[in-house]
């Protein structure tokens, strides 16, 4: 059943709505471009000392016992975000309070833009520490008859409907720290606005996942899609998603109330969804 395009919420203990938005960002990633020029890449710490200050790195990486010539292995890929809605999309945070991040020379405007998992590909279960990402939003290009806005130079930051935010695979940070990860199968899942930060139209088209195949020394991407999923809400807060795949899920077992209003599933649950 096609659940695209739906934001559902608890209008109240006895009623239930659909939530329809007029004039709302909606950011798409695109699932191709990760998928084009994904590899792995050894670095020293010597090299990984700004991407270090901004929590980049496994865990392991900060041991007191790790030096400036050993090196982390890195799970990288590029990012190209649209905003295919119909505003801007601008950051969480009001100016005042972006963080100025002197090693890469510009302001942070949100605490987490994006965020990157590699999950088991059998349980899916996380096999690399997560990592979150918060860069410079900037409208690097855009499609025709539309124009760039925001520029991270001019010290202005948000997506341009019709606008293209795109990070190389090269920079810092553009990466899952998989040093201690053992050759295999796994999912990359990458999500955007991934808390729900700022509000969209349409939150299902916002992850991508990924199979890479990992052998120790290269890494292989391939059936990289958009992975759609469910979000849920109570009395306007967000509980968790749901993805499509997992019909199953335990909050559907439960004595949540909920039924389909217009090709829509709408909860009312007091219970977390993981």
């Amino acid at each position: 059943m096609e659940i695209r395009g739906c934001l559902l919420f608890s209008q109240s203990a006895n009623q239930t709505g659909i939530l329809k938005e007029i004039g709302l960002p909606d950011l798409v990633p695109d699932p191709y471009y990760i998928q084009a020029s994904t590899y792995v890449q050894k670095m020293a710490m010597y090299n990984l000392r700004c991407a270090a200050e901004e929590n980049c790195l496994a865990s392991s990486a900060y041991r007191g016992d790790v030096r400036d010539y050993d090196y982390r292995v890195l799970l990288r890929f590029p990012q190209r975000v649209k905003n295919q809605g119909t505003s801007d999309f601008l950051p969480s945070r009001p100016r005042y309070s972006w963080e100025w991040h002197s090693c890469h020379q510009h302001y942070h405007s949100m605490d987490e833009f994006s965020h990157y998992d590699l999950l088991d590909a059998n349980t899916q279960s996380r096999v690399a520490e997560g990592h979150k990402a918060s860069f410079c939003l900037e409208d690097t290009s855009c499609d025709y008859g539309y124009y760039r806005r925001f520029a991270c130079t001019a010290h202005t930051q948000g997506l341009s409907p019709g606008c293209y935010d795109t990070y190389a695979a090269d920079i810092d940070c553009q990466w899952i720290d998989i040093t201690d990860v053992q050759p295999g199968n796994y999912i990359l899942k990458v999500s955007v606005n991934p808390s729900y930060l700022v509000p969209e139209s349409d939150y299902s088209n916002n992850v991508v996942r990924c199979d890479i195949r990992y052998t120790g020394h290269h890494a292989y991407a391939s059936g990289c899609t958009i992975s759609p999923f469910l979000v849920v809400f109570d009395a306007n807060q967000i509980l968790g998603s749901i993805p499509l795949l997992h019909k199953n899920h335990p909050v559907l077992e439960s004595k949540s109330s909920f039924q389909w209003i217009n090709q829509c599933l709408v909860f009312r649950s007091e219970k977390k969804i993981d």
